[in-house]
């Protein structure tokens, strides 16, 4: 007998969803289990390989400042995936948060946030843009105060950072490694 959930309170319902699953396991074992629920989300590493720079957000996120007094982050753009299509939602975060239109995208995985609270899943891809593809200010949605600043890094410092442990976003360090690689060409002077 697989584990079974009999059933789920929910606790809050907003931006996202908390609730609290009764499960029951394969040896009768009853057990209560908090859920966050909000759905599918997208990450993207814009990084142009001619000037081997990448395109980085810093935002405030009030749980890093909770948890750890840390008022910011270096992240990739990402956010939860409104569209159908996951590629489709990567490109419209690229261009809401650091401006740039995207074209091919190359896929990583759609892998889990947090497995053990979450039911977040997150599509992530690494896509190559040009300097004549920043055609947007970026900085995010005015309508959801992200202000947002973007920054465009060198590929270099973004790998000595990743080895130093200076990024701290997970899913940002994921896809500087996948770059690193993927295409370790990129970094073969770093």
């Amino acid at each position: 007998m697989a584990p079974v959930i009999r059933g789920t309170r929910i606790l809050h319902d907003g931006w996202s969803r908390f609730l609290v699953a009764e499960v029951t396991m394969p040896d009768g074992t009853r057990l209560a289990r908090e859920i966050e629920d909000h759905g599918r989300a997208v990450a993207v590493l814009p990084y142009d390989p001619v000037r081997g720079v990448a395109l980085l957000v810093e935002q405030f996120r009030p749980p890093a400042l909770y948890a750890a007094g840390t008022e910011s982050l270096l992240e990739v753009p990402a956010g939860l995936l409104d569209e159908a299509d996951p590629e489709e939602g990567a490109r419209r975060e690229a261009y809401e948060e650091v401006g740039v239109r995207l074209g091919a995208l190359e896929r990583i995985t759609c892998g889990w946030s947090m497995p053990g609270i979450s039911t977040e899943q997150m599509d992530l891809f690494l896509a190559p843009y040009g300097a004549d593809d920043r055609s947007g200010p970026g900085g995010g949605l005015d309508a959801e105060h992200e202000n947002i600043t973007v920054h465009e890094m060198d590929l270099a410092t973004l790998s000595a950072m990743s080895d130093r442990g200076e990024i701290t976003d997970i899913k940002t360090l994921l896809l500087i490694y996948a770059l690193r690689l993927r295409h370790p060409d990129l970094f073969a002077g770093a």
